[in-house]
């Protein structure tokens, strides 16, 4: 899956800003880790910070430093295009991205503002960005003042440049739409572009293609005289006031910018008693021209009258000024609200915003990184909510991750414990948590102790076991939320951050059992390397299986890879690759391999292999040249849980990959065991998981 969207406009003036804005929202209701890259910024003398940059980090409070969030300013570039420096330009986009990439669960990738610069149009520069960064792009156009056809067809000319420098398009939105035209436009781009291809349709809405005062005031250098607080009035035309102010007045449209000599007192005072008036419209500002400052008797007068009509003093004659105005374009900034929430709210309403988060964290890219596997167990387990039960309830790390999921809304919960003292650890630790949203059952008193009580010896009479023993096992946390699952109370359990695996799991293999066809409960983990995410198995359960159980034990954990997103290549470990090595464990290791090739025909599987052979294809060229799985293993299956857990914590410790687990696999219902040297981080991930196993049942 990929992490990232690279936003491409087609021209200047696009309302590209708009759609950047809607998707950083979407993204952060994914993660609260969401990055910002804009490679190529603009730049202007009198502007410290791009706009676009400090709208999206300041209204969103991203957790990212500005510096960080570009690669060049627009001069940089054109200087080194135009003197072939392309690589150059391209090696320095790739190492900015990468590290917001490093950091951030999701980047959302804005591309360039300009257009014809140096030889090379903005086109040009978002197709060299977009492929090189190999994130799929979401292109966005503007019908505004263009001939439907002319639109249409620069719609797909774009599209099949992009498609042509091999970047994947996972959308198009035709931005700025009149609304009698919306239907046509619609129809025309649905005939002109593949089926699976997204398409949103945007109308025009006239207060976002309307600018400001202040961006009147910014492009005219001008000099705020009264009502500096008003700067945010959107205009919605202009006029110049030459004439006199009877006729002037019937000229008066709805947020009309009125554009007059500064000595016009005549214009000035009729314009502001206008805006007063409840018979004229309200107008958006007064913009005094000539460099002329009315006389102090006047702007006493304008200082006493109470209104929200920012009034402007410029350099330059009123017609020169004029001509300035109408070239200036609607911006979205940090401190305009009322344009951002509307901004949100359009796409909202027009853009389908769950089918482009699907595509996107659905898209498939050559590796599949721990950054977007991790994504998608968020996602997953949020779609599909589950209820978990969290039998060690009172120990601080599991109270943690409980606060961080529930703050997520990611999965219902059950706490084992007493409530009192959960709540007093909350408080000693310092933990946010509403204890009142999450369920919580003490076994040593609870309302389900009769019943669970019942079960349990119904289930376990005929090894034996008395009501008696029953009665006293129900109060063990392990036995309760297992007897929880059984009961349909919860959909997974999560334990061991206290207690040992046999603790934990014993009950689940009493009670819960197998899955058909499964004689074999195991483990995997999910490592998550730098640039891989590898499923290894088994690490935690099964001290030295024979043959049939490691072969059933790759199996499912080619399973378990395949529902989660990665391709299944399974390595068979080993310490000798091929024919090459002889001994009784090599053996077992070749036996199991012949039995899985034998279930499961389809499934890609080499083995007796060495680890550096399964996962180093300068190894595996040398070893196992023509093997599909050598150089490039997913699976790593262990011969024994000596060789399997010492492994995996040594690549943990040694690299710093993040494992995630272990998953146990092959029971009826998902019952995951911790280590006691967990995290918060790995019980969240675990639940994760487990939530997850619950709906694939």
């Amino acid at each position: 899956m990929s992490k990232a969207i690279y936003i491409a406009a087609i021209e200047s003036d696009s309302g590209k800003s708009l759609v950047s804005l809607g998707l950083l929202r979407m993204m952060l209701t994914k993660s609260t880790k969401v990055g910002y890259f804009r490679p190529i910024i603009n730049e202007t003398d009198d502007i410290k910070f791009d706009n676009h940059t400090n709208t999206a980090i300041n209204f969103f409070n991203l957790d990212i430093d500005y510096n960080d969030c570009y690669a060049y300013k627009q001069s940089e570039v054109v200087e080194l295009l135009s003197e072939g420096k392309t690589d150059d330009v391209i090696h320095q986009v790739i190492k900015k991205y990468k590290k917001l990439e490093a950091k951030y669960d999701y980047v959302l990738v804005e591309g360039t503002d300009f257009s014809g610069e140096g030889g090379f149009t903005e086109l040009d520069v978002n197709l060299m960005i977009a492929k090189n960064l190999g994130i799929p792009a979401l292109i966005v156009g503007s019908g505004n003042g263009k001939k439907k056809k002319d639109f249409i067809n620069t719609m797909q000319l774009t599209y099949k440049s992009f498609i042509n420098k091999e970047v994947d398009v996972i959308g198009i939105i035709a931005n700025k739409i009149e609304l009698d035209e919306i239907d046509y436009i619609k129809k025309e781009l649905e005939k002109s572009f593949p089926k699976n291809l997204q398409i949103d349709i945007i109308p025009k809405i006239d207060f976002l293609a309307n600018p400001t005062v202040k961006e009147v005031v910014q492009a005219l250098k001008g000099r705020v005289l009264f009502g500096e607080q008003f700067l945010d009035n959107a205009i919605g035309s202009y006029s110049t006031g030459a004439m006199q102010l009877r006729n002037y007045l019937t000229r008066l449209k709805e947020n009309a910018l009125v554009v007059t000599p500064g000595d016009r007192a005549d214009i000035i005072l009729g314009a502001l008693q206008a805006n007063a008036s409840s018979n004229y419209p309200k107008i958006a500002g007064i913009i005094l021209t000539g460099t002329i400052i009315p006389e102090e008797s006047i702007l006493k007068l304008i200082e006493g009258v109470q209104s929200t009509v920012p009034i402007i003093s410029v350099d330059g004659g009123t017609f020169g000024i004029s001509n300035k105005i109408g070239s200036v374009k609607s911006k979205i900034y940090a401190t305009h609200n009322k344009k951002i929430l509307l901004s949100l709210d359009t796409f909202d309403k027009y853009v389908n915003a769950e089918v482009l988060t699907n595509t996107l964290t659905s898209y498939k890219s050559d590796k599949l990184t721990p950054s977007m596997f991790q994504y998608s167990l968020l996602q997953r387990a949020r779609t599909n909510k589950k209820h978990i039960v969290l039998p060690e309830g009172d120990d601080e790390r599991i109270i943690a991750a409980a606060a961080r999921l529930q703050l997520l809304d990611i999965v219902d919960l059950t706490l084992l414990g007493d409530k009192a003292a959960i709540q007093l650890k909350c408080d000693q630790i310092g933990l946010q948590i509403d204890l009142d949203k999450i369920n919580i059952l003490n076994p040593e008193d609870s309302i389900h102790n009769k019943d669970f009580a019942k079960t349990l010896y119904e289930a376990r009479k005929h090894k034996g076991m008395t009501e008696t023993t029953a009665q006293d096992l129900v109060s063990d946390v392990s036995y309760y939320g297992t007897l929880m699952i059984m009961n349909g109370l919860a959909d997974g359990m999560v334990s061991g951050a206290v207690h040992t695996t046999m603790h934990t799991i014993k009950p689940s293999l009493q009670l819960i059992k197998t899955k058909p066809g499964v004689s074999v409960v195991s483990s995997v983990f999910f490592m998550c390397l730098s640039d891989r995410v590898s499923v290894m198995g088994d690490c935690a359960v099964n001290p030295n299986p024979n043959a049939a159980q490691l072969a059933e034990i790759a199996i499912s954990s080619a399973q378990s890879a395949e529902a989660f997103g990665i391709d299944a290549r399974v390595a068979m470990l080993s310490y000798s690759s091929g024919n090459s090595g002889k001994g009784e464990e090599v053996e077992k290791v070749r036996k199991a391999t012949e039995i899985v090739k034998e279930k499961q025909p389809n499934l890609k599987i080499e083995g007796p292999i060495q680890y550096d052979a399964a996962v180093d294809m300068s190894v595996a060229k040398t070893k196992m040249p023509n093997s599909e799985v050598a150089g490039q293993a997913s699976v790593l299956i262990f011969p024994d849980l000596n060789t399997g857990n010492n492994t995996y914590k040594a690549i943990q410790r040694e690299t710093g990959a993040l494992a995630i687990g272990p998953m146990l696999q092959g029971l009826n219902k998902p019952v995951n065991d911790l280590s006691r040297g967990c995290t918060v981080d790995d019980i969240f991930n675990t639940v994760l998981l487990t939530a997850i196993q619950a709906h694939q049942g």
